[in-house]
């Protein structure tokens, strides 16, 4: 398998013979319904849908499908929901969890709780793929909506989560670029040590199955006439497949520059968990929250 777009994603998922089953957690959402029924019908998953079953069943409806061809279970808050879809995770009965109108803040809570025995002993990151006509492939972004200020352990963490994304995907040794405003270490500038230690133990083979570079500026790490001006010179310079943000607020900026000035279309996971976490924004276009259940499929499978 190697996903050079979502194109290819998407043919994957629908290719595979065992479909998992999402449980959506507070499913009355117009986008995401919309994302469901249309996976749903590519045969790219099995839905269970929790929330306000009336909505959920307009919503269907709404969107030229069958309320009776959908597993639909009334929940009557968004807490309830949550404890619905875990059990089911523990169950088996479902293989991946989705966000839907419940607030992000609320059910990362429930994810990362103890008790809901979902983690998987590392930590947690959020890995978003974008495909743009402004950039010649797919690449990764992470991570811009769970780590706060990572430190450098953190950092490493979000690192090999990403890279394993990655390798699933059939990218065997991605161009990881750790971000920052320089290319040279500068003790004042604290994200460019972290970048210069992470380079370090992927040469020491410490961090495995990619090549790292950092720190690197945005410029570089993704136009290779850039790096020429400049005399840059990396394997990384102008085809990084993966780029490290030094922290959320700007990997949030550089998505949302992404999506809202460069057209791109994305897909997210959180990666980390006993299961795939499709968490999108309550605001995003139905084709990004496809995208990300096609991701998760792709994801669960392996």
């Amino acid at each position: 398998m190697n996903i050079t777009c979502f194109a290819d994603l998407a043919k994957s998922a629908k290719a595979m013979k065992s479909k998992p089953v999402v449980a959506v957690v507070e499913a009355q959402d117009e986008h995401t319904v919309q994302s469901i029924v249309t996976a749903a019908n590519d045969g790219v998953i099995q839905p269970i849908l929790i929330g306000d079953s009336m909505k959920i069943r307009a919503l269907i409806e709404k969107f030229g499908a069958f309320p009776m061809d959908f597993e639909i279970i009334a929940s009557n808050d968004s807490k309830s929901s949550m404890k619905l879809a875990v059990d089911l995770i523990h169950s088996g009965d479902a293989a991946a969890l989705m966000k839907g109108s419940i607030n992000t803040s609320e059910f990362m809570k429930a994810v990362i709780d103890e008790r809901n025995e979902l983690m998987a002993g590392g930590r947690l990151s959020l890995a978003g793929l974008f495909e743009t006509s402004a950039y010649h492939k797919l690449f990764a972004i992470s991570d811009m909506a769970i780590n706060t200020y990572p430190d450098f352990e953190s950092k490493r963490a979000i690192v090999e989560n990403a890279v394993g994304m990655l390798n699933t995907l059939g990218i065997d040794r991605p161009k990881v670029a750790i971000l920052s405003s320089i290319e040279a270490v500068n003790p004042k500038i604290h994200d460019t040590v972290d970048a210069d230690a992470l380079k370090k133990m992927n040469e020491l083979g410490k961090i495995k199955n990619c090549v790292i570079e950092g720190p690197i500026s945005f410029d570089l790490a993704t136009s290779s006439e850039a790096a020429k001006i400049k005399g840059y010179i990396s394997p990384i310079a102008g085809d990084a497949d993966l780029l490290i943000v030094p922290d959320l607020v700007a990997g949030n900026i550089l998505a949302k520059c992404l999506t809202g000035m460069a057209g791109a279309q994305t897909a997210g996971t959180v990666l980390g968990a006993v299961v795939p976490v499709i968490l999108t924004s309550r605001s995003a276009a139905p084709s990004d929250k496809y995208h990300s259940i096609a991701l998760a499929a792709v994801l669960g499978k392996h």
